[in-house]
């Protein structure tokens, strides 16, 4: 029985497993748009693994670059992580990446996704700045509404509170379709670039 065991093993031994969380971490740190595709059960670890380190970056010292380091073994990745990423979720109090559902992977049918880092999506921060509700705040003078009053202004509340759900949704799966459309427009750019360049060896 594996009765309160939170680590899912990805069916490797601990230093594979390690390895492995390592490799990921640096790909998606030295990737030009802060993204990689891999298995959903990948990325949840990865999630766990990577998080700590952004939050690591934001004090950079030698200390800190020296711990990161261990983890990552990547120079290249560190620099990137302490000049780049860092200052761009300087921000952020937690939750730096994003984990985006892509179907499933032909052969093996295992659940595909997309992870990447929340503050280097463009396309979903200009449609959240763009589409944020509007809200009014008028004096209502003093304290001497009847329930009925109360009542409508409770309706109004949960009524408004139901489109910013609405809205927020809508745009979650619009920026989830533009992303993967995006990935699938890169996928085939580098299949044809690569049958170009075996057409020309030929």
């Amino acid at each position: 029985m594996r009765h309160g065991k939170k680590i899912n093993h990805l069916g490797r031994t601990s230093a594979h497993r390690v390895a492995l969380l390592s490799n990921l971490a640096s790909s998606l740190v030295l990737s030009k748009n802060k993204r990689i595709i891999t298995t959903l059960a990948k990325a949840k670890a990865l999630r766990v693994y990577i998080e700590p380190l952004i939050n690591r970056s934001k004090e950079d010292s030698t200390h800190s670059r020296r711990v990161v380091f261990g983890y990552l073994q990547n120079k290249e990745a560190v620099t990137e992580l302490f000049r780049e990423v860092a200052t761009k979720i300087a921000q952020r109090p937690g939750g730096y990446t994003r984990i985006l559902k892509t179907g499933f992977r032909k052969g093996d049918n295992a659940d595909m996704c997309l992870i990447e880092l929340v503050d280097y999506n463009e396309n979903l921060l200009a449609t959240k700045l763009d589409k944020k509700v509007k809200t009014t705040r008028r004096s209502r003078g003093t304290k001497k509404a009847t329930d009925t009053t109360e009542g409508v202004v409770a309706e109004k509340t949960t009524s408004k509170k139901a489109n910013t759900k609405e809205v927020d949704a809508e745009l979650e799966t619009k920026v989830e379709d533009t992303v993967v459309n995006d990935v699938k427009a890169e996928e085939k750019e580098e299949e044809n670039t690569d049958a170009a360049e075996t057409e020309n060896k030929e």
